[in-house]
């Protein structure tokens, strides 16, 4: 089985579900509260080792209660968590999500040691080299994701980036990447061109093409998601289904396209294999509490 490495955040979600959003300065009574763990990364290695994937996750935690939680967290979902580093100088990550009756969310996230996870970690995983894919997104410190991205460029691995949260990145990051999968937003933020319509959309992966990646996916929420290559034009339908919590909706998407990826389906089936398992993921509450299991997929 082809090996996939996951290397970013872990946190603990604090999550708000309520009617509606707060307004500035409102405070609002009523609502349901819960924690889980959280976190891009963590999400998408949970969704990967759930749905079947040779997983190897690298991230920081703190040394604290939230830490702790965490990795055991992990070890329930029978992941090896030797390389869930513990930094003794930082907290764990912490995300504040509101969900409104609609189920979409706003999060503040706290990075925590996440933005502690330095190359310093990294080069103690000596068994990164036999990685496939390796899956990033941008919740760890971006030195530490250029400096993978170079590693694996020069080793013929293949590296998806998920550019979440938004920032603007180098053209050396996006030149050789094997895939990008923002959503709108992120696609807006990384090529300054609004994605509303098919067109904007065709444009927005071009520009991105452009800079190098060889493949782009923009994820379009329940639209479902647009893919294109210099060979390949592709629009997916996501399964209709009713929204509870959009949290790790993305993350999902990300994770079961990895495991698609290494299974060697072809761009259709793994992107409709990632848009059914985050359809599944919004109908249920929370981040990595809503991902799927392999077994679900098959119904």
């Amino acid at each position: 089985m082809k090996k996939i490495f996951i290397i970013g955040s872990s946190t603990m979600d604090m999550v708000v579900k309520a009617e509606k959003h707060p307004l500035p300065g409102e405070t609002l009574l009523g609502g349901d509260f819960f924690m889980n763990a959280g976190g891009k990364g963590a999400n998408q290695a949970v969704a990967v080792a759930r749905l079947g994937g040779d997983l190897t996750f690298v991230a920081k935690v703190g040394n604290d209660v939230f830490g702790q939680q965490i990795v055991e967290g992990f070890r329930k979902e029978n992941m090896n968590t030797d390389y869930v580093f513990v930094d003794e100088n930082n907290p764990s990550g912490a995300a504040l999500i509101m969900v409104n009756a609609e189920g979409e969310n706003c999060i503040v996230v706290a990075p925590g040691s996440n933005g502690n996870l330095l190359m310093s970690d990294i080069d103690k995983v000596k068994n990164i080299v036999d990685a496939e894919i390796i899956l990033m997104q941008l919740e760890i410190p971006i030195e530490t994701i250029n400096t993978i991205a170079k590693n694996a460029k020069s080793n013929n691995q293949k590296v998806i980036l998920n550019p979440a949260p938004a920032q603007h990145l180098s053209d050396e990051l996006l030149n050789g990447l094997f895939l990008a999968t923002p959503n709108e937003t992120e696609a807006a933020m990384l090529t300054g061109i609004e994605v509303t319509d098919d067109e904007s959309t065709e444009k927005a992966a071009d520009f991105l093409l452009n800079k190098g990646v060889e493949n782009v996916i923009i994820t379009l929420g329940k639209q479902g998601a647009f893919f294109k290559n210099k060979c390949q034009t592709l629009k997916i339908k996501a399964p209709e289904v009713i929204a509870l919590d959009t949290t790790a909706a993305g993350d999902t998407f990300n994770g079961a396209l990895t495991v698609a990826l290494t299974e060697e389906m072809n761009w259709k089936n793994a992107i409709e294999f990632a848009c059914k398992a985050a359809s599944i993921s919004v109908t249920r509450m929370g981040a990595q509490a809503s991902v799927p299991y392999r077994s679900e997929m098959n119904s």
